[in-house]
C-alpha cells in the first residue's frame, strides 16, 4: 500500500486541508494538518486545489499542434469544405494520427487534462487507420489519463459506402462510443443514418455521441428524432448530443420543451461554445437539468488555427460567450470542464472526494474565478496518485 499526504490546500477554494492519497485513491480530505505519521508529504503552499480536467469533446487524431511548421489554414466556409480539405490534407502529406493524438495527449496532461473524450475519424480513404493509431496513444497513456474514442463518420456514412462496416470494426477493435454526425444536413436521410448510428450502438453495447452542427428547426428535428430513438431503444442517461447549435437558434419555448425531453432522458449537451455561431446556453440547460460540458474540438488543425491544450481557456470561453461575469457564474463555467465534463463522458471515481481516482491539480489562484480568468500556471499535477507535472512540464 503506498499513501502520501497533500497538506495545506484549498480545495475548491476552500479551507485550507490535507488531502490523503492511498494506492492512486483520495482515501480522506481533512480541514487542517494532519499530524506526521511518517507518510510522505507535498506541502501546496495554500493554492487552489482542483480535480483532473475533462476534455469532453476534442479531435486529438486530427490535430497539427505537434508539427515544427505552422499549418496554413485555407478552408472553405462551409462544413463540406472543411471536411474535403482535411480528407485531402490528410492524404497528401501522410497525417500519422499516431504521433499527433500522443503528443496533443501529453500536451493536455502537462496543463491538468487527466480525461479526455476524442472523436477519431472513420472512413473510407482512412479506414479504420485513425482508430488504430489512437487506440496506441490510450495504451501508452494507461494509468496516466482515461481516454475515451468515439468511432466518427466525419464524411458522412450514406454517401460513402461501407463507411459502417468500417464503424462496425472500429467498435470491434475497441472504440467506446459511437459517433454520428448532422443526420439530415451531410446525410440527407435521418432516419436511415440514425437506424446505422443506434444499431451499431445496440449490437455493440456502447454509447452514442452525434455532432449535430444543424441550425433553426432543421437541427430541432433531428434532435427530435434522436430524442425518439434514446427513449425507444431504452438508452436513457447513454446519449451524447455535441454542439446542438440549434437549441441556440429557435424560440425559447421550443428550447424549453427540448430540453425538458433531454432531462428526462438524461441526454447530455457537448458545447464547445463557439463566437461565430448561436449555442446552446449553459444556464436553461442546467436550470432544466441537463448536463452541459465542455470541449475544445479541434485544436489547430485544418478547421481552425485556434484552441489549445488548456481547459481553463475553454472555461473562460465558455464563460464569455455565456456573459458569465459574476464569481459564481465563473464557477459554473469551470463546472463544465469538470464535474459537468465527468459526468456527462461517464467518467467514474471523479471528483475531490474520499474513493475518488487521486486526480489533481495545483494553482496559485485565490478563487474558482480567479483561476478561470487568469489561467496561472500548473504548479503540480497529480493523476492516479502518481505526480506528473510540474509548474506545467510533464515529468520524464
Amino acid at each position: 500500500m503506498k499513501t502520501w499526504r497533500l497538506t495545506n490546500v484549498c480545495p475548491f477554494g476552500g479551507v485550507a486541508s490535507t488531502v490523503m492519497i492511498t494506492d492512486g485513491r483520495i482515501s480522506a480530505i481533512a480541514p487542517g494538518a494532519v499530524p506526521p505519521d511518517g507518510t510522505p508529504v507535498e506541502d501546496g503552499r495554500g493554492m487552489l486545489l482542483l480535480p483532473g480536467f475533462v476534455e469532453g469533446h476534442t479531435h486529438l487524431d486530427k490535430t497539427a499542434f505537434h508539427l515544427p511548421d505552422w499549418l496554413v489554414n485555407q478552408v472553405g466556409p462551409r462544413i463540406e469544405d472543411k471536411i474535403d480539405t482535411e480528407r485531402e490534407w490528410r492524404a497528401r502529406t501522410g497525417h500519422d494520427a499516431g504521433a499527433a493524438s500522443l503528443a496533443l495527449a501529453r500536451a493536455f496532461l502537462a496543463q491538468g487534462t487527466t480525461r479526455i473524450r476524442t472523436h477519431v475519424d472513420v472512413d473510407t480513404s482512412a479506414g479504420t487507420k485513425h482508430v488504430e493509431r489512437v487506440l496506441q496513444t490510450r495504451e501508452a497513456m494507461a494509468g496516466l489519463q482515461e481516454i475515451q474514442i468515439v468511432a466518427f463518420p466525419q464524411s458522412g456514412m450514406l454517401a460513402r459506402q461501407g463507411t459502417d462496416a468500417l464503424l462496425d470494426a472500429a467498435l470491434a477493435m475497441g472504440a467506446d462510443i459511437v459517433g454520428g454526425l448532422d443526420p439530415c444536413a451531410i446525410e440527407r436521410d435521418p432516419v436511415r443514418h440514425l437506424d446505422i448510428v443506434f444499431g451499431l450502438a445496440e449490437k455493440h453495447g456502447k454509447p452514442v455521441d452525434i455532432h449535430l452542427h444543424e441550425p433553426g428547426t432543421m437541427g430541432a428535428f433531428s434532435l427530435d428524432l434522436i430524442l425518439e430513438r434514446t427513449r425507444a431503444l431504452g438508452m436513457e442517461g447513454r446519449v451524447v448530443v455535441s454542439h446542438a447549435f440549434c437549441l441556440g437558434d429557435i424560440p425559447e419555448r421550443d428550447r424549453d420543451a427540448l430540453l425538458a425531453r433531454m432531462a428526462a432522458l438524461g441526454v447530455a449537451i457537448a458545447t464547445t461554445a463557439p463566437a461565430s455561431r448561436l449555442v446552446p446556453l449553459v444556464a436553461p440547460c442546467r436550470a432544466a437539468g441537463v448536463t452541459i460540458f465542455g470541449g475544445n474540438d479541434g485544436i489547430r488543425d485544418t478547421w481552425t488555427p485556434y484552441g489549445s491544450p488548456d481547459m481553463l481557456e475553454r472555461a473562460m470561453l465558455i464563460g464569455l460567450r455565456n456573459n458569465f461575469r459574476r464569481d459564481d457564474e465563473v464557477a459554473v463555467a469551470l463546472d463544465c470542464v469538470t464535474g459537468a465534463g465527468a459526468t456527462g463522458c461517464g467518467f467514474d471515481a471523479y471528483g475531490l472526494e474520499a474513493g475518488a481516482r487521486a486526480d489533481l491539480v495545483l494553482v496559485e489562484a485565490r478563487s474558482l474565478a480567479e483561476a478561470v480568468v487568469a489561467r496561472p500556471t500548473r504548479r503540480l499535477v497529480v493523476s492516479g496518485g502518481r505526480v506528473v507535472a510540474r509548474d506545467g512540464v510533464l515529468l520524464a
